[in-house]
């Protein structure tokens, strides 16, 4: 790929509006690695939770239980 195939995409967020805040237990070594891709993509904390949920959101299939 040369610099000029290069695009930066944005794409529009899904949720938006009012916001809530929430609390939420998970490993520390979770939240390490959450931190450690923030770190690494120059975005806060929140935006990484924001995004994986999302991506869970739409991804996910919930069975139905068997009775």
């Amino acid at each position: 790929m040369n610099n000029d195939d290069r695009r930066l995409v944005i794409r529009p967020q899904k949720y938006s509006g009012e916001t809530t805040v929430t609390s939420i237990r998970m490993p520390k070594s979770m939240l390490a690695d959450i931190d450690k891709v923030a770190a690494a993509t120059g975005r806060s904390r929140n935006d990484i939770m924001l995004i994986s949920l999302e991506f869970a959101l739409q991804h996910m299939e919930v069975e139905e239980k068997e009775e």
